[in-house]
């Protein structure tokens, strides 16, 4: 019965995308949802952004692992990003009304640089997605026992058909369709574990003394690891197409602003939902952290809860990691049609372009499911994923806004340098972080 309702929710997701791919007319519709997203569903593809399998899966295994400190990449690092996007960077970057965040280098800059932001972006973007494909195979094992090879070939093709067709719009709306399932099914799992406890107290008298500790030891290697937690996705982010086409969806510059932070405030309240989840898992439920953490809550609800309940949650899991993962696939593609293909065919039609775009959808997807078959860390892939943006693009990018003595030379350097240094000291090894030294270079 269960697998049944599973079965149900992705054909409802394709059906759904498919029926969004009627307001798809030109490339701004596939890209930017026409740049007419209301409040409400502007922040709820903000909050959808990485709400998936890292914070969900991933940073509920690291938090039961390490505590408090175990979590500040995910999900205070991703809600931060949010925060800092709408204070600095959504307004001016809604105004210059552009296709992806790509063209601001080529406007603020040149072409050289704008080739060079997509070459470094795209990349970034396969580890993210193959974390997702991942974490729906281990779903799907979890539940039906699949092989992991297979689940994520069928998890791919899921995803690849809505986002093909749909676009931004497909994204958009299933994000806030999404989001309102991802909250109704994680609060059920937490209130039906919390009435299990036999006080509130019972969650914390086995836990290490410093396992709330949020601020880390003064020491240099304690500090710069803190610093690097913070900056991997709070910073690593920023320079994204992802985050972009968050900010021109929406139906003015004023909304984008406050769906940043409406998403962040979701994400960070949200997001401490199946940390608890984890934490009451590991009181009450003790023999079923087994070898890989990352499926603690998925044998919590299987093995502790009635019917509706994992419906509930395993809709919700589908609901963020889909989520995650269609808008990580659209991203790239629409940089790979807009900013690698596009320059050098000055005469295509913009249908033509729609076209590209939707074929690097499906190409995107293809690389990320290679990448899929060989990793097994979700929080891992994720966290270097980021770590290339930040060492790339994050100075280029606030210096061109910011700073009017930014030139060619400058933002050419600045990428190189950082990524050059990052390769350096992740080949070497360093105490101090090596995304830390990408970002001074």
């Amino acid at each position: 019965m269960l697998l049944f309702f599973i079965t149900l929710y992705l054909l409802a997701n394709i059906v759904l995308g498919w029926w969004m791919s009627r307001r798809v007319k030109t490339t701004s519709d596939f890209v930017n949802a026409g740049r007419n997203l209301p409040l409400f569903v502007a922040a709820s593809t903000f909050f959808a952004t990485w709400f998936g399998s890292e914070t969900v899966l991933g940073a509920s295994s690291e938090f039961v692992e390490h505590g408090l400190l175990g979590i500040i990449e995910d999900p205070f690092g991703s809600a931060l990003c949010f925060f800092l996007v709408g204070f600095f960077f959504a307004r001016p970057l809604y105004k210059l009304d552009i296709l992806t965040f790509n063209d601001f280098f080529k406007i603020r800059y040149n072409r050289t640089i704008e080739f060079a932001s997509a070459f470094f972006m795209i990349p970034s973007y396969i580890g993210w997605i193959a974390a997702q494909l991942l974490a729906l195979a281990i779903l799907l094992n979890a539940l039906t026992g699949l092989a992991i090879f297979y689940g994520i070939i069928i998890c791919t093709l899921a995803v690849v058909i809505y986002t093909y067709f749909g676009g931004m719009w497909a994204v958009s709306i299933t994000s806030f369709v999404q989001t309102i399932v991802i909250v109704i099914g994680l609060l059920s799992v937490a209130v039906g574990l919390y009435v299990e406890l036999d006080s509130p107290t019972q969650l914390i008298e086995n836990l290490p003394e410093n396992f709330f500790q949020f601020f880390p030891e003064r020491d240099v290697q304690s500090v710069t690891h803190y610093m690097a937690a913070w900056m991997v996705i709070g910073l690593g982010s920023i320079p994204q197409q992802v985050i972009f086409q968050r900010v021109v969806s929406a139906k003015s510059a004023n909304t984008a602003v406050r769906a940043a932070h409406l998403g962040g405030l979701m994400y960070l309240s949200v997001a401490m939902i199946p940390l608890f989840i984890a934490l009451c898992s590991k009181t009450l439920y003790p023999e079923l952290q087994g070898e890989n953490t990352q499926l603690i809550l998925p044998n919590t609800v299987l093995t502790h809860s009635n019917l509706l309940v994992q419906i509930l949650f395993f809709g919700a899991l589908l609901s963020a990691i889909m989520s995650t993962a269609s808008g990580g696939i659209l991203a790239p593609a629409t940089v790979v049609g807009e900013n690698l293909i596009k320059p050098f065919m000055p005469n295509i039609s913009d249908q033509q372009l729609l076209h590209i775009m939707r074929l690097s959808v499906i190409g995107i997807a293809f690389a990320s499911m290679l990448m899929a078959f060989g990793s097994d860390s979700i929080f891992e892939m994720v966290a270097q994923s980021s770590s290339i943006s930040l060492v790339s693009l994050f100075v280029p990018l606030t210096a061109g806004l910011y700073w009017k003595k930014a030139n060619n030379t400058g933002a050419m350097l600045s990428i190189v340098s950082g990524v050059v240094v990052w390769l350096y000291f992740e080949w070497m090894g360093s105490e101090i972080p090596s995304l830390i030294w990408g970002l001074l270079a």
